[in-house]
């Protein structure tokens, strides 16, 4: 027993000194976490390089774009071939996938080999070869008579600048076929596949062997965003944010990446980690100075590297007792295959002994000892370096989502990964270790690149098919410049309609005069009230205004909330409200006693008898206030503040909130004769000449006129431009059949339009996985905010995402998309519209004027005009593309429509005063 144990002994301290032996003398090839890490960083300077466009062209990580924007979703169904071409044997394939909801596919396969003269002989060889075993494989599987669409992995670097297109950069893994380098190779491929006039195939999509990987795995994982190959070559790719990728126009979504990484240290990046062995190995092979990392890891190259370090070894006499045998003087002589059987450590020093005997090296106890230490640093070395830039990919694609932690699926395939008995559980041990706060899982790619390719062109089927269907849902709300000046037209008779008294009673587009006939001259002063009420909150204000050489509007003031059951209460509790209001702001301000006079913004259709009286023709922005509609609402106001009893005011004048935005610009501007209103509401207002307003007497001067024209349309004239998700939110508000064209552009609507279509494209199952979700079935759950902030050019879609999350929409990358251009073809449209409108007003105040040319300010308010990213530009292109003679200059009113109120509280007494005098 103790000459057991004394054996045992031995062999441990036989193992040790003869490991310590090897580690010292293999110093260099064992790289610390530190060391690790800094590779990490220097590839990640590298990609950020490659994918630079300036930077792009010095950069050894070349980054190339595949053109593939997305990972298959489960939805994909049909029949795709693939075939494959990059190793040493090249395959053809039928893939079915099934929409049966079980994301299930059935691969068939066939392999043929790759004869030397081909894969190093001509192009036109090489492409017919692969013509020739497509169509033997098509007759196998009785698939000659069927047109079916193809997938090409090829597993070469290739610059694409579509999905169906590739040139060759650089062949790799002995491929050394002439005449293709610089040529698109799917050109090649179809003019061989022309030959055979019996087959019809289509090729769709051309993929390297790497992304082909990542969506054969996608298709089972849909966490899966990173492809690595780890065989006989090696390389990654991973799904980048478009709006990082310089290579490519667009910002919009992300796209797969194929890194070329075995080029990484290329540029000498990496020489301070290569070995006296890298160099003697790199200088044999057929592409010197090239492909620098990939010869650092790949099996292609290990066993050869292990050969030279033993070589050395041994002329140094550190192994077979210094006799160098013929095999290890031979290139290639030690394989990959060799390096892992002697890896296989329950297997003791077995396969070891067997492997040197059978290379005529009859070995030592100590010699086996050592060689099977010598693979395990080379192999080690491959999985450290191989993780180190797996991580880099890793943390990018961390910091693009702009999580603390991260969730995602690497797919793996190739020799070394799936022989090697050590390889997988220290690659996956490095990585973790290396991105502690990313949790990954490696999946298998089972079924190999070739699947990939097939998937790829069965989800550009998809896209194509969702393409036309979401492209059929939005063509309605893409309007033509004919149609644009067909809507100014119709407003413009609409206008005319309105200011006619014959037809003035039965016109959409009200044209109410306001009674407002001046604009501040400058000699206006005094204190003034001024009352906002136009949307869910009301506002009441202070103004102070001083006349003369240092004229100036001060402002105070303070906001109070309607609640929903106020605002479709009964009329009674809405202005005892809206008292109450007041009553608080006098006080608040100290001036409860004053009789101020007081002007009030009251942002609904009103039909004025004068400047202090007006008439609610009926509510809008989801009011529905019993006992208003028809009613004067300064009586109204003045009998709330009766029953109140606590205080009087002189109310001056009713004033819609467009006449007070057109004033407060005004007061800066003598040139704005025009207010418009794009927020919660849309509407126009502008000073007509008074020989044209048939319902008031007089002509001479002017008034502005409230054109209400939210109304335009409620008799039909435009339902040629009405689409189904328009008639669908009109039918669901307060009021339908009323106010339709404010219901297509304005803020209190644009959200719902989103929200219809966002359930049909749902629906026909383009979205959302076609699940809608309970969310999404809320009325008025999408907010014109959300619009706002969805088109934001700086937001990243992966904001996009957590806006939609908000609502409880969880959406791909996409689908984030998809969403974004629903928006901008709702908002364009609306801000289209509405300055076709706006230029039927200019173009009839420049023939008031009977000029030719016509230089005008409008006064702008209202949250879509300021917070919308896109629609004061689009409504801007609209009015000088529709008016082109008329020079508009759009004011942004700062101060609102409550300090028009006052301006016009303050320009109405200065002309009674003038009156009595």
């Amino acid at each position: 027993m103790f000459a057991v144990h004394l054996l045992a002994f031995h062999f441990t301290k036989l193992k040790e000194d003869q490991i310590k032996k090897v580690d010292r003398y293999l110093y260099h090839m064992r790289l610390s976490d530190d060391v690790l890490l800094d590779v990490m960083a220097r590839f990640q300077a590298e990609m950020v390089k490659g994918l630079g466009r300036d930077t792009n062209p010095t950069a050894t990580v070349k980054m190339l774009p595949s053109f593939v924007r997305s990972l298959p979703d489960g939805s994909e169904k049909g029949d795709f071939l693939a075939v494959d071409l990059g190793g040493s044997q090249f395959r053809a394939h039928q893939v079915k996938v099934f929409d049966d909801g079980k994301q299930s596919s059935q691969l068939e396969s066939k392999f043929y080999p790759t004869p030397k003269e081909v894969i190093q002989g001509n192009g036109a060889e090489l492409f017919d070869y692969v013509a020739d075993c497509l169509l033997d494989f098509m007759e196998t599987k009785n698939l000659k008579h069927k047109k079916l669409p193809l997938g090409f992995t090829f597993s070469f670097p290739c610059k694409q600048n579509k999905l169906e297109e590739g040139v060759l950069l650089a062949w790799t893994k002995h491929f050394k076929v002439r005449g293709v380098q610089d040529t698109d190779v799917v050109s090649s491929l179809r003019k061989a596949l022309q030959k055979h006039k019996d087959i019809d195939v289509n090729v769709l999509a051309l993929v390297n062997d790497t992304v082909g990987t990542m969506m054969t795995c996608g298709y089972d994982d849909q966490r899966c965003e990173v492809g690595l190959i780890i065989g006989t070559g090696t390389n990654a790719c991973y799904m980048e944010e478009m709006r990082h990728i310089d290579l490519v126009e667009g910002d919009e979504g992300r796209m797969c990446i194929n890194t070329e990484w075995g080029a990484f240290g290329d540029d000498g990046a990496l020489d301070d980690l290569r070995t006296e062995f890298d160099r003697e190995l790199d200088l044999g092979s057929l592409n010197p100075g090239k492909q620098l990392f990939e010869k650092m890891i790949s099996s292609l190259y290990l066993g050869e590297l292990v050969r030279l370090i033993l070589l050395k070894m041994t002329k140094e006499g550190l192994l077979f007792n210094g006799k160098v045998s013929t095999a290890l003087l031979t290139k290639g002589k030690i394989e990959m295959k060799h390096v892992s059987a002697m890896e296989k450590y329950k297997e003791g020093l077995s396969n070891t002994k067997e492997i040197l005997t059978e290379l005529n090296l009859f070995p030592s106890e100590e010699d086996c000892i050592a060689v099977q230490h010598v693979c395990t640093i080379v192999s080690f070395r491959s999985a450290n370096l191989c993780a180190a830039a797996l991580a880099a990919i890793l943390t990018r694609l961390r910091e693009n989502k702009k999580l603390l932690r991260m969730r995602t699926t690497v797919g793996i395939d190739g020799g070394l990964y799936k022989t090697h008995p050590q390889y997988a559980k220290r690659l996956h041990k490095v990585v973790r270790r290396l991105v502690p706060n990313c949790d990954v899982r490696f999946l298998l790619s089972v079924s190999g690149s070739g699947k990939g390719a097939a998937m790829v062109t069965a989800v550009a089927y998809r896209l194509a098919a969702q393409r036309k269907q979401i492209d059929a849902a939005l063509a309605p709300f893409l309007l033509s410049l004919e149609t644009l000046r067909e809507v100014k037209n119709k407003m413009r008779t609409e206008l005319e309609y309105g200011l006619k008294r014959e037809t003035q009673a039965s016109a959409t587009v009200k044209m109410l005069p306001t009674y407002v006939c001046g604009t501040p001259d400058g000699t206006e002063k005094g204190k003034f009230l001024a009352l906002d009420l136009g949307g869910t909150n009301f506002r009441v204000l202070l103004v102070k205004i001083r006349s003369g050489r240092r004229r100036s509007v001060q402002m105070y003031n303070k906001i109070f909330a309607i609640p929903l059951e106020i605002m479709q209460g009964t009329g009674e509790e809405l202005f005892d409200h809206i008292v109450q209001c007041i009553a608080d702001f006098l006080e608040y301000m100290g001036i409860k006693g004053a009789r101020l006079p007081l002007g009030f913004t009251f942002s609904f259709p009103c039909r004025q008898a004068s400047i202090d009286k007006g008439t609610l023709v009926g509510w809008t922005k989801g009011f529905k206030a019993t006992d208003c509609e028809g009613e004067d609402v300064v009586d109204m106001l003045r009998e709330a503040i009766r029953r109140r009893n606590e205080f009087d005011l002189d109310i001056v004048a009713v004033v819609n909130d467009t006449v007070g935005t057109m004033m407060t610009c005004g007061y800066e501007d003598p040139n704005c004769e025009i207010g418009l209103i794009a927020g919660t509401g849309s509407n126009v207002c502008y000073m007509e000449d008074m020989k044209n307003i048939e319902i008031v007497e007089g002509n001479e001067g002017k008034m502005c006129i409230n054109t209400e024209w939210g109304g335009f349309g409620d008799n039909g004239c435009i339902d040629n431009i009405r689409t189904k998700y328009d008639k669908e939110v009109d039918e669901g508000s307060l009021n339908p059949g009323k106010q339709r064209y404010e219901k297509m552009t304005s803020g209190m609507y644009l959200g719902e339009i989103v929200r219809q279509i966002l359930i049909d494209l749902t629906k026909q199952g383009l979205l959302f996985r076609g699940q809608i979700s309970e969310s999404l079935r809320k009325r008025g759950i999408f907010e014109t905010k959300f619009l706002s902030q969805i088109e934001s050019d700086r937001l990243a879609l992966l904001q996009v995402r957590r806006i939609l999350q908000q609502l409880g929409l969880d959406s791909t990358c996409e689908d984030s998309i998809i969403v974004k251009e629903v928006c901008g073809a709702v908002s364009k449209r609306a801000a289209q519209l509405c300055g076709a409108g706006l230029a039927a007003i200019v173009e009839k105040k420049r023939e008031n004027q009977g000029v030719e040319h016509l230089q005008i300010t409008v006064g702008v308010d209202g949250t879509l005009y300021k917070l919308h990213p896109h629609f004061s530009r689009v409504l801007r292109e609209t009015v000088k593309e529709l008016a082109p003679q008329c020079d508009v200059t759009f004011m942004l009113s700062e101060d609102g429509s409550g300090k028009g109120a006052a301006l016009i509280t303050a320009v109405a007494k200065r002309l009674h005063n003038v009156g009595q005098k």
